[in-house]
């Protein structure tokens, strides 16, 4: 599968003044993963979609809430998870959507509290040995239902 086309010219535009645009290119291309040096320069002089511009003002003030400022202080905003975000967002006068907040959030990491700590106090390890089967029991029969009659 082909990588998507704003990755693959991330990594051009990393490693452009090292090795030029045109031999990156073949590079992948022989690697699978096909660009031509025109589709990278048409990507990169094209401008931001509307998503995109929008998306960066909803996470700055999505930034403002959940990072902390100089002081190492966070808003008592923070402490929300994505649907009293969202509600937050609303009376604002912020018109966003719901599963936009919801995405943002989930991109860049960002959580609300829970009331619930959840302890994991076991983790079983998958490729222990099994402990021995002393009550003998027997796995019902093929092609019989769970009470007992033939299919």
């Amino acid at each position: 599968m082909r990588p998507a086309t704003p990755l693959i010219c991330a990594f051009i535009t990393a490693h452009r003044q090292e090795f030029g645009v045109a031999p990156i290119c073949r590079a992948l291309t022989a690697l699978g993963a096909p660009i031509a040096p025109r589709a990278y320069r048409a990507h990169v002089a094209h401008a931001p979609s509307k998503r995109a511009l929008w998306d960066m003002t909803v996470t700055e003030l999505l930034a403002d809430c959940y990072e902390p400022d100089e002081q190492g202080h966070r808003p008592p905003e923070s402490l929300y998870g994505s649907l009293k975000m969202w509600a937050h967002l609303q009376r604002q006068g912020v018109p966003v959507a719901r599963s936009t907040v919801e995405r943002l959030m989930r991109t860049h990491g960002w959580r609300g509290t829970t009331r619930t700590k959840k302890v994991r106090t076991t983790v079983s390890d998958p490729a222990a040995e099994r402990a021995p089967d002393l009550v003998k029991r027997h796995s019902p029969r093929i092609g019989r239902t769970s009470c007992g009659s033939r299919i």
